[in-house]
């Protein structure tokens, strides 16, 4: 009996015992939006029991805790969410409803109109600087290689940014947020000025075609923002040999790693260059240029930046072609150029708040003398004679809302002093620009997020004052797919060579419109982009000719009623990733674009304005060989070209087309050549690369446009300076191994 009872107790206790670990089940679902989502994560707090959602959103799980716990809700796109439970002998159902967790890195950002390289993870395409110099035809110049995006057309015979319909002034170029008065060289009539900046300089830019922040003004077109470099790795030393040029630089960084200073010279001369190429332009002066730089950045302790860059350049060239006027067997020009540019940039957080100034200075001395030459004889030179000072400052401010939002404000002042000396034209230009502007950007999720701005500027020249709202949206449709919308007011002045006696000027204004899906994923990006541009008060004007022997007309500004407009579709698609080692990128642009300004007589498309441009780049790296090969193609339909002259009809000058065509269609296949020596090799002094570049390999013998003599009975074609240009030259860096960059970047 007593033993009987003794197994009794025993059950007794193993009962209690096992009911004290007895499973309770714990299920539920998850939505966001009212909809189940997948792959949440679901735990008990503290313990291992969880489970993860079903494409429906449920869950479920066993455990044998008890008492008072709490329900975790985790994952990466949405907020955590804890929900307190009570367990006890009966199952317990729980829901849960989602809120998106807002992450700068997940957040769609506006990319309409833009095309960024200075953040990775944000880039619609990137163009780093190694991508530069490696883009085949491109000449290590940033400009240069932007001819290979969609959206800028292909001008061979003028300097500048021609964007979606715009002219070459009607694109603008900033560093550290100060805009660059006369980012290129010097140069004579028909032959497209250089980059005056050395491409290495900068870690990445953000190219906008249209539809630019409120931060900037002045360009009717588009805008280009160029980041200088902080601080160097290490301390380097670079020479640089070529037949065309010598060059020397060194960087030293700081022991502490907190500041650094450099500098670096350079000289060209083209001289050799023609006795190996037969040259279409007749140069007598053999182009040639000095230029130095020097820099300093320093850190601050408290994470800021102050960064100084200072350059002179100096350039010349004397150019002889066939006389177009009877009674003269050539027509000469020489130039003497000096430049100088200095910038000073601060950038610092306070608390909340994160200050951007930077200003700076440039002065731009351009001397151009006109003479003929008959039976061997020279005439007296017709000079002409600009020079000017320029001197930009500006202050952003920026605080962060939250992590996707943000409102920044600041001011700008761009001042202006010109003097110009052309024959019975003379001028003393000045102007002083000042600006206020407000943007904000607002994310309302990781899908969705706009950018609202508004910049107003005044002219004291003009006596006006202009205001410019802009706006943009944009839109995740799916994983790798968004959606961006752009609208904004542009306000330009009319150009200074315009203006050469009194009149009664405006402001000239452009509208944008733009829209743009865009599919980004590692290593592929595809852009398609369809916009609309609407053109008003655009200058028109009258041409004087001076008191000289030369077809050298000066255009004056009348008054503000041109007008026109650019419509067009653009397609880039970039891509990594399909092939081992290669690197290549497409794209097209077709443009509809007609204007009425200057001495248009009707509304025409503009000369520099091609229907079809199709580009096509290539890069492979063999690392076997350590050899880099580069490819590159453009074709552009060809342009149209006027002669527009002046006649009287009742007693009224007005304009004609005296003569009218298209060009034939431009065509260039480049190859470049990059070879590594010693490209992974330990503890190596010297990091080389030999470069072999040919321009133009099939040879084709592109045309840029005409000119007319006076009377409109001569004319003469405008072509590059030479068909096909092969450079050759070595870059030598004491200090820097550049494996990494060389294999990482296809260089």
């Amino acid at each position: 009996m007593k033993t009987q009872g003794t197994k009794l107790l025993l059950l007794i206790a193993f009962l209690s015992f096992v009911a004290g670990y007895a499973q309770v089940r714990i299920s539920g679902k998850v939505t966001f939006k009212n909809k189940g989502v997948n792959e949440i994560n679901v735990t008990l707090k503290d313990t291992y029991d969880g489970a993860t959602t079903d494409a429906q959103g449920n869950f479920s799980f066993e455990t044998s805790e008890k008492g008072n716990h709490i329900l975790t809700f985790t994952h990466p796109k949405y907020q955590n969410i804890e929900k307190a439970i009570v367990i006890d002998n009966q199952d317990v159902s729980v829901n849960a409803e989602l809120k998106e967790e807002i992450s700068e890195i997940d957040a769609v950002v506006v990319s309409a109109g833009s095309i960024e390289a200075s953040d990775k993870k944000r880039a619609t395409a990137l163009l780093t600087p190694i991508d530069i110099y490696t883009t085949a035809g491109a000449d290590g110049q940033i400009s240069s290689a932007l001819n290979y995006l969609p959206g800028v057309q292909k001008v061979g015979e003028s300097e500048g940014l021609f964007i979606r319909g715009g002219t070459g002034t009607e694109s603008k170029i900033f560093m550290d947020g100060s805009l660059i008065n006369n980012y290129f060289s010097n140069s004579v009539p028909g032959i497209a000025g250089r980059d005056r900046f050395n491409t290495s300089l900068f870690k990445g830019n953000v190219f906008s075609s249209g539809g630019y922040s409120a931060l900037y003004g002045q360009a009717l077109s588009g805008a280009l923002m160029l980041e200088s470099v902080d601080l160097p790795d290490q301390s380097s030393v670079d020479f640089g040999i070529s037949p065309i040029f010598l060059s020397a630089g060194f960087q030293k960084l700081g022991e502490d790693k907190t500041h650094s200073f450099g500098a670096t010279l350079g000289y060209s001369l083209l001289s050799l260059m023609q006795n190996v190429f037969n040259f279409n332009t007749d140069f007598i002066d053999a182009p040639q240029g000095l230029n130095g730089d020097f820099n300093f950045r320093i850190k601050t302790k408290s994470g800021g930046f102050l960064k100084y860059y200072g350059m002179y350049d100096s350039n010349k060239m004397g150019v002889k072609t066939e006389s177009l006027e009877p009674g003269y067997d050539f027509a000469l020009v020489r130039l003497k150029g000096n430049n100088t540019y200095h910038n000073l940039s601060f950038k610092q957080k306070f608390g909340k708040y994160l200050l951007n100034a930077a200003t700076s200075y440039s002065y731009n001395k351009s001397d151009l003398n006109f003479s003929t030459e008959t039976n061997n004889l020279e005439s007296d030179p017709s000079k002409l004679l600009t020079n000017g000072n320029y001197i930009n400052f500006k202050a952003v401010v920026e605080r962060k809302i939250n992590k996707i939002s943000a409102v920044r404000a600041g001011f700008e002042l761009n001042n202006t002093d010109e003097k110009l000396n052309f024959g019975e034209v003379q001028k003393h230009y000045t102007d002083l620009i000042s600006a206020v502007f407000a943007e904000t950007d607002l994310g309302f999720s990781n899908a969705l997020s706009a950018k609202i701005g508004v910049r107003a500027e005044n002219s004291s020249f003009l006596g006006k004052t202009n205001f410019a709202p802009r706006f943009a949206l944009a839109y995740r449709l799916a994983k790798d797919w968004t959606t961006s919308f752009a609208y904004g007011l542009f306000y330009q002045n009319p150009e200074s060579r315009y203006i050469n006696g009194p009149s009664d000027l405006d402001f000239q204004k452009s509208q944008h419109y733009i829209f743009q899906v865009q599919r980004a994923s590692e290593g592929r990006s595809l852009r398609f982009e369809a916009f609309y541009k609407k053109y008003d008060q655009l200058i028109k004007t009258f041409n004087v000719t001076p008191d000289n022997e030369q077809n050298q007309q000066v255009q004056t500004a009348l008054n503000n009623n041109g007008y026109g407009y650019a419509k067009g579709l653009e397609l880039f698609w970039r891509d990594k990733k399909t092939f081992k080692n290669i690197d290549y990128w497409l794209s097209y642009s077709f443009l509809d674009s007609q204007r009425d300004f200057i001495n248009y007589p009707m509304s025409l498309k503009p000369n520099f304005a091609s229907a079809h441009t199709l580009s096509a780049v290539a890069k492979r790296f063999i690392p076997e060989w350590k050899l880099g090969v580069n490819l590159s193609y453009t074709y552009a339909k060809g342009r149209p070209y006027y002669d527009i002259a002046t006649k009287t009809e009742n007693s009224n000058v007005v304009n004609y087309i005296r003569n009218e065509g298209k060009l034939k269609d431009y065509n260039a296949l480049n190859i470049s050549f990059n070879y590594l020596p010693n490209l992974g090799k330990k503890d190596a002094k010297a990091f080389t690369v030999f470069v072999l570049s040919v321009s133009n390999v099939l040879g084709s013998k592109n045309v840029y446009g005409y000119n007319f003599s006076l009377d409109g009975s001569r004319s003469s074609s405008v072509v590059p300076p030479v068909n096909t240009f092969v450079f050759i030259g070595a870059f030598i860096s004491f200090g820097v191994d550049r494996t990494q960059d060389a294999i990482n970047n296809n260089l």
